[in-house]
């Protein structure tokens, strides 16, 4: 019977340890969105020219700040910009992140409008000063699905 009862109190401790502990950090890149892409080629946010090169995009841990994105080298070594971003919206969700470009002609790089986390019908649209902001708008190609 002292088996059976230290049995069960092993497996309960478990199943708490695993709650506390295991469940909180898989949901750590749900809540901050945390997404690494690769860019081919150079790309351009507000006032930021990113090399073609790897990326960590990430929201800030307090939800009242999700209107930035931090963007960071993929170990979050280096913080390469801080942007300001407006909820964006789309009819349907992807599997994958999703990211609209804008040509900007041959010698500027293409800048990033949005971005969306999979499963989102909710994204964040990249703040660029207004002139910038509606030739933008002319010149988006269809969004760029990246596996992740």
């Amino acid at each position: 019977m002292k088996n059976i009862f230290a049995v069960k109190t092993f497996a309960a401790i478990t199943f708490l340890f695993a709650f506390l502990i295991v469940l909180p950090a898989a949901r750590a890149s749900e809540f901050d969105q945390e997404t690494v892409v690769t860019f081919s080629q150079a790309v351009q946010l507000a006032g930021h020219v990113l090399p073609a090169g790897t990326y960590l995009f990430a929201l800030p841990d307090d939800i009242s700040q999700h209107d930035v994105v931090r963007i960071f080298s993929p170990d979050r070594t280096k913080l390469y910009a801080t942007v300001l971003t407006a909820n964006a919206q789309r009819l349907h969700p992807t599997d994958n992140t999703a990211f609209t470009l804008a040509d900007r002609g041959s010698a500027q790089p293409e800048a990033i409008v949005t971005w969306f986390y999979p499963g989102r019908t909710v994204g964040h649209e990249f703040l660029y000063p207004k002139q910038l902001q509606k030739e933008l708008g002319k010149n988006q190609q269809p969004t760029v699905v990246a596996g992740d």
